[in-house]
């Protein structure tokens, strides 16, 4: 199996110690090291134990071969702009059943006409986690809400709908919600 172990490790610019101290349970560097070059099989335990201390799904870190990985150019940062100093790669949003996408016909708070919001379904069970984050709500009749989740009581949400002068929505017994995770906008 052909991982990017390496490729999401360096990406977030952490070591092989780094790597292995953040397995559970921890493991050694070298192990991390022979996982991710493949002297050692990687297995599907290691593989979720990896993606769990990387921050990532066990799926970001399988290559496959028509996997469409996008080569990082330059690193911006207030200091400017700069080639990055290790070769690294981005991994474009993989398509997934609890995924749905937001598309922007015409600019509207933050987001810009063009722009695609990637959303991540979450169960009642989860809605706190998505406190003061971008949310969609479904209503009934095929409706839905988008806006800020500014608080949750019990069964009951309040959003704050984008643009100037709108006003708190509270909304009751949502069977699902989906935050914003990702932003992708065309230049």
């Amino acid at each position: 199996m052909i991982t990017a172990i390496r490729e999401v490790r360096r990406a977030k610019g952490l070591t092989l110690d780094d790597v292995a101290r953040a397995c559970d349970p921890p493991t050694t560097a070298q192990t991390i090291g022979r996982l991710e070059t493949g002297t050692r099989t990687v297995s599907v335990i290691w593989l979720n134990r990896i993606a769990r201390a990387l921050g990532v799904t066990a799926a970001e870190l399988v290559k496959l071969p028509d996997r469409a990985d996008i080569p990082v150019a330059a690193v911006l940062d207030a200091a400017g702009i700069e080639a990055p100093r290790r070769a690294a790669a981005l991994t474009p949003p993989l398509p997934a059943p609890e995924l749905v996408a937001v598309t922007v016909r015409a600019g509207v708070g933050d987001y810009r006409a063009g722009d695609a919001i990637w959303c991540e379904r979450l169960p009642p069970e989860r809605f706190a986690q998505a406190l003061n984050r971008d949310v969609l709500v479904p209503r009934p009749g095929g409706r839905f809400v988008f806006g800020r989740l500014l608080n949750r009581e019990g069964a009951k949400l309040h959003i704050l709908p984008l643009g100037h002068g709108t006003r708190q929505q509270v909304l009751s017994d949502a069977p699902w919600l989906a935050q914003a995770v990702r932003l992708i906008r065309s230049l």
